[in-house]
C-alpha cells in the first residue's frame, strides 16, 4: 500500500489517530474477551457475534492414507505404468514412473446431547456440528442424543447455518428431555458404526455425563466405541468449571475409555476442540485415560 494525497483532504489529527488507535485496541480485548467468555451467559448481541464465529470455523478432519495408489512422482516403482509408456516411445527406454497411496478424509461422526441438562449448550453445539458438516463434507455424520438418537446429518447439509439449525430443531423429537447415553450411543453402534461409520473415525461426544440408564452399559458401549474409532473426543461444557471432577456416574464410567477430554463452552474451547478433531494437536493412545484432577487432563 501507497500513502497518496486526496486533493481537499485534511491533514490528519494526531488526536484523532490515538482515539482510533485506542478504539482499536479496546474492539480487540472485548473480542478476545468474547472468545472466552461462557456461551451460557451470552446477551443476545454477544451470543450472534459468538454464532457467526462458530459458522467460520473449520473442523474438517486429518487426511488418512487409503489402501488405493495412484500415479505419484516419488513413492513405490510403478511398473505397467513404465511399462505402457515404454512400448508408447515404440520401445525407448523412459524414466521410471511411480505410484504412492491416496489420501482421504478420515470420517468424523459428532454425537450432541440435547437433554435439558444441555439446554445452555446444545444449540453452540449443534452449530459446531454444522460447521464441521460444511467444512468436511460428506465425510461428516452428526447425529442428536437424549431419550432417543437422531441422525441430523441430511438436515445440516445447508450452508445457511440458521436454516441448518431449524431443520435440525424440526427434526429432534426430544430437545431439553432426558439423557440415556447408553441406551443410544449402543444404538449407534449397531445401527450405523459397527457397519462403518464408526471404525477409522474421529468420533466426538458433546455431553455433561449425566446418565439417567444403566453406567455400566454406557462404559461398555465406550470401550466397543474405542476399538473401533481412530480417536475419540469427549466435550463436556462443565468442565472449564473451577473445582470441576467427573464424578458423575456416566461421565467415570466413559471416560478411561477417552482419547481426549475437552470442554465445549466458549468460542476458543470450540476452536480447540476444531484443533483436536483436526488432529493438529496429538493425542496419546496407550492405555486407558484416567482422571488426574488436572483441567487439561
Amino acid at each position: 500500500m501507497h500513502r497518496t494525497a486526496v486533493p481537499g483532504a485534511r491533514p490528519p489529527d494526531p488526536d484523532g489517530d490515538r482515539e482510533a488507535r485506542e478504539r482499536a485496541v479496546a474492539t480487540a480485548s472485548d473480542a478476545e474477551v468474547l472468545r472466552h467468555r461462557d456461551v451460557a451467559r451470552l446477551g443476545p448481541a454477544e451470543r450472534a457475534e459468538v454464532q457467526r464465529l462458530i459458522a467460520l470455523l473449520d473442523a474438517s478432519a486429518e487426511p488418512r492414507r487409503s489402501r488405493r495408489f495412484a500415479p505419484a512422482r516419488a513413492g513405490r516403482p510403478d511398473p505397467a505404468r513404465t511399462v505402457r509408456e515404454t512400448l508408447r516411445r515404440g520401445g525407448e527406454p523412459s524414466p521410471p514412473r511411480y505410484r504412492a497411496h491416496r489420501d482421504r478424509p478420515r470420517r468424523v461422526v459428532l454425537i450432541v446431547d440435547v437433554s435439558g441438562s444441555m439446554g445452555p449448550y446444545a444449540d453452540a453445539l449443534l452449530r459446531f456440528a454444522h460447521a464441521a458438516a460444511r467444512s468436511g463434507g460428506r465425510a461428516t455424520e452428526v447425529f442428536s442424543a437424549g431419550t432417543r438418537l437422531t441422525r441430523l446429518t441430511r438436515e445440516l447439509r445447508s450452508r445457511d447455518p440458521d436454516a441448518a439449525m431449524a431443520a435440525a430443531s424440526a427434526a429432534i423429537p426430544d430437545w431439553s428431555g432426558g439423557t440415556r447415553l447408553g441406551e443410544e450411543l449402543k444404538e449407534f453402534l449397531d445401527r450405523f458404526g459397527q457397519r462403518g461409520l464408526a471404525r477409522g473415525a474421529v468420533v466426538v461426544i458433546a455431553s455433561d455425563g449425566w446418565e439417567r440408564g444403566d453406567a455400566r452399559l454406557l462404559g461398555e458401549q465406550m470401550a466397543r466405541l474405542r476399538r473401533l474409532a481412530h480417536r475419540v473426543v469427549w466435550a463436556n461444557p462443565h468442565k472449564a468449571r473451577p473445582g470441576y471432577e467427573p464424578l458423575t456416574a456416566g461421565m467415570a464410567a466413559a471416560l478411561p475409555h477417552v482419547d481426549d477430554f475437552t470442554s465445549g463452552h466458549s468460542l476458543a474451547a470450540l476452536e480447540d476442540l476444531a484443533r483436536l478433531v483436526g488432529g493438529r494437536r496429538a493425542a496419546r493412545r496407550g492405555g486407558p485415560r484416567t482422571w488426574k484432577g488436572d483441567a487439561d487432563a
